[in-house]
């Protein structure tokens, strides 16, 4: 007796099998951030392409997960990111003279580290920091609940190497 000869062996669950495979490896898993790309000048462009090659691998002792689009003007860090952005325009209340006086609770300007920075604190919880009296304005958005403070210190460093003292076009 040939009880294998003319029968026909089937997975029944393999076509669902193939196919839930099939969508999992064509779906996109991409957790990756992305933030819009600053387009400044070309001195601008120029520091922070430097900025870039400066910044730390870690900051605030999370590892380097660049955002998308890819660019040399943009950076961040783990989940939820924070990001960096070089090259962006000056912020309104960079100018504003309640921020100046003290008179914005949204807004205040300080520094970390020999760089200056003007805090905005925004309606989602995080807050966004841009540099100040440098050559190119270098905005930092650390999410709500890191350090702030740790971010802005792990940055520091790289923004004086690459970004001179001065005002920004």
């Amino acid at each position: 007796m040939d009880f294998f000869r003319h029968r026909r062996f089937s997975y029944p669950g393999l076509p669902a099998l193939v196919l839930l495979i099939a969508a999992t490896g064509c779906s996109s898993a991409d957790d990756n951030t992305r933030t819009a790309v600053p387009s400044p000048g070309t001195k601008a462009t120029k520091l922070c392409q430097n900025l870039d090659k400066s910044l730390p691998a870690k900051v605030d002792g999370l590892d380097r997960e660049d955002p998308e689009p890819r660019s040399a003007l943009t950076a961040g860090w783990g989940s939820p990111a924070i990001i960096l952005r070089c090259g962006v325009q000056r912020p309104p209340k960079m100018v504003d003279p309640k921020v100046a006086e003290g008179g914005d609770p949204d807004a205040v300007g300080g520094g970390v580290n020999g760089v200056g920075w003007l805090m905005e604190k925004r309606d989602d919880g995080s807050t966004r920091f841009t540099s100040a009296q440098r050559l190119a304005y270098v905005e930092v958005t650390v999410p709500e609940g890191r350090d702030t403070a740790s971010v802005l210190v792990d940055v520091a460093g790289a923004i004086k190497k690459a970004i001179p003292k001065g005002i920004a076009d």
